[in-house]
């Protein structure tokens, strides 16, 4: 394809990476708001993150047990333009369910939330697809030497929606001003902030993802492109991830069922409810543990899980994704709680309303975006001398770019919160300094600074504990291209479906912040982010031990 052709087609493409990032950052501010409107607990309301990205999981998993039973690759069939043409209709639909499930619901209503799940789930099936397509897509545009170079541009616009969503979505929902907490409420009593706005909103989603879909469709530059890899069966794999799948859907089918009525929960029903949530992730490590010793003694059947390094890189795609989504899901939270009548939340600092959000989750995010523009300095392959010059400058231009899309937004941080994110960001710094672009290290070095952050977070208070918890954005920024490198390293005809096992791990973004609710709701919002201290801890561990496994079997990494 002409070069020219080349771009105006990776420039059609990279709309898809924009929408993803901006839904999922948007769920930040959705949350609180849908708990303080639908009067429901924190765990009900980290079901927007099970919503959204079960449906990743399911979309992925649905897709491999239908190309397993044909024997042949649906997307192959498709083709990768029309997958993701496909997707933008299923997310389409999503946006008309969403418009039609809330269309005069009054706030309280807790049963109109289940339906609402229901819409994002269409959503994010659709995302699902699309994503399964795009990756592979974007390297199939050009040279496969500079696919990454692609897929950097394109996760580098992923993470400019993910900073000015939930400033958008903010603004849409609760307007320009910023309200106190009485002006909040009461606004919500007056029907002022109802979810006629987020009608409005899905309309114009849905418009827009109607629009993407037929750039996709009548784009003469952009071909359907298909896969020359045939395809591999698994049926161990498949049949462990269907009973995964199931204890999944029990558990969390079971606690459902415990919120039926308006009657209080006891102590016991709790305890009950965050048992099963233990349950639903010990699955996932007991589906792990499982693959990772029964491919070890017999690897016929197992596909791509016949290799160690996939197996463990699963789980660990499992945790980054859980971590990375749940700290921010349960920011708004942490900002809001107040301690008795002190005025002030859990941290020391002043108590938050959900209109007042979208400034730090916006940040969070933005933490993101800063590791991946340095993440991207690699692959245009500077000089030693002018890579160490841009490894410092880059994070601090793209830390400006997110204080002036807040400040456009009408928020401005003081003085003393812009320096402790600076001091973030300069640890973030020394970080890749250490690293030296070797996934190994960075993993080590990153999952290491991602704990401190959190334990300095649950023992400190005010605005130390506040920047280490939005630090996890800084640190977790750069795992995801790690851990995917060294998962599929040496799986040669096997490196395509390893790819479709990882992206099913998105299922991490659908257990760990619902647990993290629930452990909220049983001790307290501060003390439940031992959680994302489990996640880092086990991301360390997967660091050198996959190290080992690699050199192990003399695969380069």
């Amino acid at each position: 394809m002409h070069n020219q052709n080349n771009k105006s087609a990776l420039a059609t493409l990279v709309t898809v990476f924009f929408f993803w990032g901006f839904f999922a950052a948007s769920n930040n501010i959705f949350i609180p708001f849908c708990k303080t409107y639908f009067n429901i607990d924190q765990f009900q309301s980290q079901l927007v993150d099970f919503a959204f990205y079960g449906a990743y999981y399911i979309g992925a998993l649905l897709l491999f047990i239908f190309s397993s039973f044909i024997k042949k690759d649906i997307l192959n069939i498709w083709g990768y333009k029309n997958g993701i043409i496909y997707g933008l209709l299923i997310s389409t639909i999503g946006s008309i369910i969403m418009y039609l499930v809330v269309n005069g619901a009054e706030k309280g209503q807790t049963e109109i939330f289940y339906f609402v799940l229901f819409a994002l789930f269409i959503v994010a099936l659709g995302f699902s697809l699309q994503q399964t397509a795009a990756n592979p897509f974007a390297i199939a545009l050009g040279d496969p030497q500079t696919g990454s170079h692609r897929l950097n541009l394109a996760g580098g616009i992923n993470s400019f929606g993910t900073t000015i969503g939930p400033l958008v979505v903010s603004y849409i929902i609760f307007g320009a001003a910023a309200l106190s907490n009485e002006e909040f409420t009461n606004k919500i009593l007056n029907d002022e902030i109802s979810l006629k706005t987020v009608q409005t909103l899905y309309i114009g989603i849905g418009i827009l993802f109607l629009v993407a879909a037929s750039l996709f469709y009548f784009s003469k530059q952009l071909p359907s492109l298909k896969s020359d890899l045939a395809f591999e069966p698994a049926n161990k794999a498949r049949n462990l991830l269907i009973i995964l799948t199931l204890v999944i859907i029990s558990c969390f089918g079971y606690i459902f069922s415990t919120y039926k009525g308006n009657s209080e929960a006891t102590e016991s029903i709790e305890q009950t409810r965050l048992l099963l949530l233990f349950v639903a992730l010990l699955a996932v490590v007991a589906t792990v543990f499982v693959a990772y010793s029964s491919a070890a003694k017999n690897d016929k059947g197992w596909g791509a899980m016949k290799y160690p390094q996939l197996v463990l890189g699963m789980l660990a795609i499992f945790m980054y994704v859980g971590v990375e989504v749940t700290i921010g899901s349960n920011l708004g939270e942490l900002l809001k709680q107040e301690i008795e009548t002190s005025g002030l939340n859990s941290l020391g600092l002043p108590v938050l309303n959900d209109s007042q959000l979208g400034i730090y989750i916006s940040l969070y995010w933005g933490g993101l975006m800063i590791g991946r523009w340095v993440g991207a300095i690699t692959v245009f392959d500077p000089s030693k001398g002018l890579k160490n010059v841009l490894l410092i400058i880059v994070p601090f231009i793209a830390f400006g770019v997110i204080l002036t899309v807040n400040y456009i937004a009408g928020n401005e941080f003081s003085a003393k919160e812009i320096l402790f994110f600076a001091v973030c960001i300069a640890i973030q710094v020394l970080g890749f300094f250490l690293a030296r672009d070797r996934p190994v290290k960075t993993l080590k070095v990153f999952s290491l600074l991602g704990m401190l952050g959190m334990l300095i977070g649950l023992f400190a208070s005010g605005n130390v504990a506040l920047f280490a918890f939005l630090s996890g954005g800084l640190f977790c920024s750069i795992m995801w291209p790690c851990i995917f490198t060294l998962s599929i390293a040496g799986l040669g005809k096997y490196t395509s479906q390893g790819s479709a096992f990882l992206i099913m791990m998105i299922l991490g973004g659908a257990i760990i912040p619902p647990l993290q609710g629930k452990l909220a709701d049983v001790f307290s919002i501060q003390s439940s982010y031992w959680i994302a201290v489990g996640c880092f801890t086990y991301l360390l561990f997967y660091a050198f031990r996959t190290k080992t496994i690699l050199d192990k079997q003399g695969v380069e990494y």
